[in-house]
Parts: structure tokens; C-alpha cells; sequence
């Protein structure tokens, strides 16, 4: 049979379909650095953590909507279309009645499919919109601090990633690469909307032919892949670190104070701080090194190399998803701005290299088809990692971004297109937060933990059983998506759960405009071509060849066009130029975020007196195996486990003093919770590191104790929830500390990827 195209987050494949499964898939011709996460495909239509058909919780139906203890623990009755589609509507009218729109929160975080008209995001704030609208979340868990706090020094934070430094321009002129956080090639296998290129491993191989040359400040030394000065400071004191640095230029006058003086403004304030000419302690290479565990002379020879070199400052977003995570970015920033090279090829600031595969790729000229959502009549919001605190403080006050504002009482969550169970901090607090609202809703295609948190479960198809279309805004390739294989069981699309709730409930002719799925995609793609400056196929060329290149914007060097004309090409701060200190910030008063870049010491941290009691410092990033938690049961993730546990990296002194080796599992714990995961013995971390990533399913050794050990290795059960700070309350979960035993128990089975008891009426 012909192998058909389509695309996922990770890359562009060609698939052999068989009994209405995927049964194998090859990368597209062309991509030279193909993702290994496309083994997660093969199985998982048919997957047996596929959901089957609507389903409601059993308490729920028979009890009617409130608040309850139960959730996660309880069982499910089968249902129809028919009445899911009353239940719901129902429900949400009584909601809507009794307590306003407001009481609803359309959570709905997360990346689901990489389809543009099928984008469970859009389906769903669509809906909630039409319906009076909705509370809604800003901003992201990867990026909540940077999200905040870059538009105030820079006036933006897309462009930082959308018009970032080409990596073909880094590879032809970057002299020296300093990278905090590293550059994780892992993570450049994914983009949002799709990604059909994979270059960024090629750049910096030519780098390094050309004979650049790359630090990289990580406690894990294959945040880098290849050659690299690794230096394995004590984690959480990279800003620390960075003052050092500039503690250096500004002392041994290697500051561009012309640049500092035409394109910055607040220099002046923030190198009083440096200098401690206002708090007696100078932030100097001998300050920084008991601090950063790194010999202050390396940081000084480092510090002149970098004034010397045409040196890209680059800054992962791993680092702002702690504790003041909003000065790692701001930092970053400022220590290039010292060295004058910021808008010269080559030189100056990134952010998120090796954290997307975006950073780096020329921008499209032009934006990409879209479904309309329409206007929000509802004004209420919340940081998006603020949903625990929102379900469990309704009425009560909270800072945010220079605002004072409330949390909602919220009586029903609608899910739509993610798992809070990967994102999320501290999973037994989430746990009971989720049991307070009156309902909750989730579209899910699997049985994840969060649609196990359900009341009423709404099963969905993948995009690999329906027709969309895809593509990035920086990724050349604009690519079909056809059906693979009919719907699994009795899922269905959600633009069709959401078409028969809107007729439902009155609404229906404004939702679907009398448009099927396919006309939509048509739609979309025609009104979008009518507004090119170029010429294009028709929809149903494009739809037959199966992929269409757009034009780009290649060459590109962050913030060039600010370089050459600072006037024409002005900021969007209220100095129209880069704030080295924000006179904006340092008015809201916030005793956690002051008015320019500098170092808080970390609540998780190895200095800090926690650390007597948990002496080993977790990093829980993204995993190699997956997309956060995204096909945990396939076959790429399923080789990474030990003994069906997900691997934790241990440091081979730190295993031997603790009686562990290679394949043992291990009990990972602190005074929040505790997990189980497979010992995998490396010497590639600083020995009082462990590594423990993202996205295993939770799977609580009794699922009716909120506190349960997760006997699968969740590391959020360990993870404190508690915000970067007042100005961007964004996700702190990157690191915690933890202590380390050996598990000597009975091992309780693994039941994250099996389904609930369903029962049939």
C-alpha cells in the first residue's frame, strides 16, 4: 500500500498503516538529524491506554457535580454520544447560570496535535469563547518567567526565539559559544506546529571546524553533544556566575560603555550592584566561587576571552524555571550588552537553543493559516502555573506582573490537548485542588493521569485519524496531514464534540459557520492565500503534492535591525531601548524581583540548609525518549525504563555510598513526596546531581492516597509549587533537592498506561 506523509512535533514521516494501526514509520527524505522519538509511533493508535468511548466518572452520575475526595480513584460508566453531549451541555449551562462565566477555567495547557484546524487549544477556547467565554491562563510552563519579564527589557519575548541569531550565522562567526544551560540536542527534535529540519547539531559541528569553540555551564556534561569546555557549577548559580563575569569586564574596563550608553539605559545602576558599592560585597570570581564551586581565576580568564572573541551569550529556558527564574534570562542579556556585540553576526544574546528547535531557523514571511477563536468576554486570569492556587484559594489576592488580582472561584476545569500531571509542581497538592471544583472535563485520546482526574471524559481522536494541515513559523515546510487510518473505537474529533455541544446549546451555526472539517482546512487555507504576496497552489494542489515551501528570512541576527537604526527601530520598552534596570519593576516594590538583574539565593540548592537533609540536587528536565509525556507507552520511551521504571541518572560515587548499582530502582524522596525510578550509573553530572526527566505517567502506588508514592517516577511528586516570583509567578519544577535510597521492597506493578474499570450499563 502507497505510505502516506504526515507530520508530528518531532519530524515529518512516512508511515506503513496496517489493521488501522501505525505499523512502522520512516523519517521524511531530507531531514539530515532525524528524531529517534518517531519509535514512539508504531502501536500507539491502538495502544491499550487508548480511550475507547465517552465515559463518566461513576460518583459523578450518580451524585450529580461537587466537590469530592474521589477523583483519580473511582470508576467510570460507558456512555453515548448522546448523552455525554446532554450531560455536558447541561452541565455547563447550570454552571454559566449559577455562578457566571468566570467559574469556568479553560485549562486546556499543552501541545496535543500539530495540526493548525484540529489544535485542541483552538477547538476549545473557540467553544468557550462562543459560549460567554472563560477564566483563562497567560503564558507557558517552559517560559513563564521569560515571558514576563523580557517584553520589559527588551519589549518582546517571541522575537526572541521567532528572530533569534540564524545557526548558519552562528556557524560562520561565532567565535566563542557560552552556554548556560547548555544547548541540549535532545530538545531540537521538537517544535510546536511541527518541524521537517534538524540543524542544528550540523551548525555547531561546522562551528567548531571553523574553530569555534563552546563553554557550556550545565551540571550535566551531555548538555552539550561533542566537543566543549564543560564546567559543572553547583546548580542554581548561573546569575551568580554571570555577575562574576561582568564583576571582570566592568573592573578591567572590557565594558562597550558606547553601546551600554546609544542602546541601553539603567547600566549605571545595575554596575553600582556589581561593584557592591551599595552593599559592601563586590560579586567578583572570588565572591562567586564557594558559592558556584568553580575556581575564581577559571571565571576571569573566561570573562577576558569572552571581550575578546565574537562571543554569543546564550541562556536555556531550563534556567528561569526556578526560584527567580525571571534573572537568568534579564542576566544573560545584560553580560552581552557589556560586550557591545549584540546585533553583530555572531555575537551578542540567545535564548532557547537546545531548548525548541526554533532558536536558530530562519523566521517564515508570512503567518500561518489559523482557526479564528474570536474575543474573550471574560477578563479573569491566571499565571498558567498558578492552577492549584487558583482551585484551592478562590477570592484570595495574588501579585502578578505589577497587578494585584484575585483568583476565581472556579466550579468546572475544561481539558482540552494536555496532561497538568507532566507540567504541574507538587502533584499530591494538585491532586487535591483538582478535587474541589464541581466538574471536570478532559478531551483526551489516552488514560492519562489527568483524564483519570475526570468527571466526564470525552475520547478524541489522534491526528493520525483525521485531515489537517501543519507548519511552523519558523519551518520552511507547510505540510498536509491526511487521515492515516479511520478513528479508533468510538473516538471522534473534537471540532465534532464541540460542533454538537454548540448546537446543543444554541450556538452551533456561529461555531461551525456550516462547515464540515474538510471544508474548514479549505477555508483556511484559501483565506490565507488570498493574503500572500505570493503566488501559491490551490488548496486541493497543495492537498495532492502534500507539502508547500514558504518563504523565509534567512541570516537573521537577534535585534540587527535595533543595531543599525536604535531610533527607526526602537524598543518596545518605555525607553525604547534594552532595560538594564526597569524603572517599572523596581516601582512595584517586589522584595523578589528587584529593578535590575541580581542574585537571590535559591530556596533548592545545595548551599541552602535543605540540602542537609536532601544532599543530592535534582535537574528534572525534558526526557530523550519523549515529548514531555507524549507516548510515554511507546517503544522509544518503553526502552529507556528500568524495570518499567523511569531512568534516574546517579553519579557513580554518590551510588557507591549508597549501596547502589547500575539497574537497581530507587526510592527518590523528600519531606513533599516520593517516587520510584531505575538507577542508570553516569559519570557525565556532578556527583551530588541526579537526573530524573519529565513526563513518566503518574501511577500512585494507592490511588485513592493523594500522598501515594508514584511508583512509576514522576518527579513533580517531589517538586515545590510556589512561583518564580511576584512579577511572573512562573513554573519553579527544574530542580529540588532529594535523598536516594535503595528500594527493598516488594515492586508494586506498573499500572500507569492501563485504563480505569469502566462499567457497562
Amino acid at each position: 500500500m502507497p505510505r502516506p506523509a504526515s507530520l508530528t512535533h518531532w519530524g515529518a514521516f512516512t508511515a506503513d498503516v496496517r489493521d488501522g494501526d501505525l505499523a512502522s514509520v520512516s523519517p521524511a527524505e531530507g531531514d539530515a538529524d532525524p528524531s529517534p522519538l518517531l519509535g514512539n509511533l508504531p502501536g500507539s493508535i491502538r495502544h491499550r491506554s487508548r480511550i475507547t468511548g465517552p465515559a463518566v466518572r461513576r460518583g459523578w452520575l450518580e451524585h450529580g457535580p461537587g466537590p469530592t475526595d474521589v477523583r483519580g480513584a473511582d470508576e467510570f460508566v460507558a456512555v453515548s454520544w448522546d448523552e455525554l453531549t446532554e450531560l455536558l451541555a447541561d452541565e455547563l449551562s447550570r454552571v454559566v447560570d449559577a455562578h457566571g462565566n468566570e467559574a469556568i477555567y479553560g485549562g486546556s495547557y499543552g501541545w496535543a496535535s500539530a495540526g493548525r484546524f484540529h489544535h485542541a487549544q483552538s477547538q476549545v477556547h473557540r467553544f468557550l469563547k462562543m459560549l460567554g467565554g472563560y477564566t483563562f491562563s497567560r503564558h507557558s510552563y517552559s517560559l513563564g518567567a521569560t515571558g514576563v519579564i523580557m517584553p520589559r527589557v527588551v519589549g518582546t519575548h517571541d522575537d526572541l526565539f521567532k528572530r533569534s541569531t540564524d545557526w548558519n550565522v552562528i556557524a560562520a562567526h561565532t567565535d566563542l559559544m557560552v552556554c548556560f544551560g547548555g544547548v541540549a540536542m535532545k530538545n531540537t527534535a521538537i517544535n510546536h506546529g511541527g518541524t521537517t529540519a534538524h540543524p542544528a547539531r550540523d551548525a555547531l559541528r561546522r562551528l567548531r571546524e571553523r574553530g569555534g569553540r563552546i563553554v557550556s555551564f550545565s551540571p550535566l556534561r551531555d548538555d552539550v553533544d561533542g566537543d566543549c569546555e564543560w564546567l559543572a557549577p553547583v546548580p542554581g548559580t548561573d546569575v551568580a556566575i554571570m555577575l562574576a563575569l561582568a564583576y571582570v569586564l566592568a573592573t578591567e574596563s572590557l565594558v562597550d560603555r558606547a553601546f551600554l550608553d546609544r542602546y541601553c539605559t539603567g547600566y549605571d545602576r545595575f554596575e553600582r550592584y556589581v561593584l557592591g558599592l551599595d552593599d559592601g560585597v563586590p560579586k567578583s570570581p572570588e565572591w562567586v566561587e564557594p558559592i558556584c564551586g568553580l575556581p575564581a581565576d577559571q571565571l576571569t580568564e573566561l570573562a577576558r576571552r569572552m571581550a575578546s572573541s565574537r562571543t554569543l551569550v546564550t541562556v536555556s529556558w531550563s534556567l528561569q524555571r526556578v526560584r527567580h527564574g525571571e534573572q537568568a534570562p534579564w542576566m544573560g542579556l545584560t553580560l552581552a550588552a557589556m560586550l557591545g556585540q549584540i546585533g553583530f553576526p555572531g555575537g551578542g544574546f540567545g535564548h532557547g537553543y537546545g531548548s525548541m528547535n526554533e532558536p536558530g531557523l530562519p523566521p517564515l514571511r508570512c503567518r500561518l493559516p489559523a482557526l479564528p477563536q474570536g474575543l474573550n468576554p471574560v477578563r479573569s486570569f491566571i499565571p498558567v502555573a498558578a492552577v492549584s492556587d487558583m482551585l484551592l484559594h478562590p477570592g484570595e489576592p495574588f501579585d502578578f506582573n505589577g497587578l494585584r488580582l484575585t483568583y476565581p472561584d472556579i466550579r468546572l476545569v475544561y481539558w482540552a490537548g494536555g496532561n497538568p500531571f507532566h507540567h504541574h509542581q507538587d502533584i499530591p497538592r494538585l491532586r487535591r485542588a483538582l478535587g474541589r471544583p464541581d466538574t471536570i472535563v478532559v478531551h483526551e485520546p489516552y488514560w492519562t493521569a489527568m483524564a483519570k482526574h475526570a468527571d466526564i471524559v470525552v475520547p478524541s481522536t489522534t491526528a493520525y485519524e483525521r485531515e489537517d494541515f501543519s507548519g511552523s513559523r519558523n519551518d520552511p515546510m507547510f505540510v498536509a496531514m491526511p487521515a492515516l487510518t479511520e478513528p479508533y473505537a468510538d473516538a471522534r474529533d473534537d471540532y465534532a464534540t464541540f460542533s454538537a455541544l454548540a448546537h446543543r446549546l444554541g450556538f452551533g451555526e456561529q461555531f461551525t459557520e456550516g462547515r464540515t472539517a474538510r471544508q474548514w482546512l479549505a477555508h483556511l487555507y484559501e483565506k490565507w492565500s488570498a493574503e500572500l504576496d505570493f503566488d501559491v497552489p490551490t488548496f486541493e494542489e497543495f492537498w495532492s503534492t502534500g507539502s508547500l515551501r514558504l518563504p523565509t528570512e534567512d541570516g537573521l541576527s537577534l535585534l540587527g535591525d535595533f543595531r543599525a537604526d536604535p531610533v527607526a527601530n526602537r524598543l518596545g520598552t518605555p525607553s525604547g531601548r534594552i532595560e538594564i534596570f526597569s524603572a517599572d519593576i523596581d516601582g512595584f516594590g517586589y522584595d523578589d524581583c528587584a529593578g535590575h538583574p541580581r542574585w537571590y539565593e535559591p530556596q533548592e540548592w545545595l548551599g541552602g540548609a535543605r540540602a542537609a537533609d536532601h544532599p543530592l540536587h535534582l535537574v528534572a528536565n525534558q526526557p530523550s525518549s519523549r515529548l514531555h509525556g507524549q507516548l510515554d507507552g511507546g517503544a522509544t520511551s518503553q526502552a529507556s525504563k528500568v524495570q518499567g521504571r523511569e531512568p534516574i541518572r546517579i553519579h557513580p560515587e554518590a551510588a557507591d555510598r549508597r549501596g547502589i548499582v547500575d539497574g537497581d530502582v530507587v526510592r527518590v524522596f523528600n519531606d513533599r513526596g516520593a517516587c520510584l525510578a531505575g538507577a542508570v550509573l553516569d559519570d557525565r553530572l556532578r556527583p551530588d546531581v541526579v537526573q530524573l526527566p519529565t513526563g513518566a505517567w503518574y501511577d500512585p502506588a494507592d490511588a485513592a492516597d493523594v500522598d501515594a508514592m508514584c511508583v512509576h517516577g514522576n518527579p513533580n511528586v517531589l517538586t515545590a509549587d510556589v512561583g518564580t516570583s511576584s512579577l511572573a509567578q512562573g513554573c519553579t519544577g527544574a530542580h529540588v533537592l532529594v535523598e536516594i535510597e535503595k528500594f527493598t521492597g516488594t515492586l508494586p506493578p506498573v499500572r500507569a498506561h492501563e485504563p480505569p474499570v469502566i462499567l457497562h450499563r
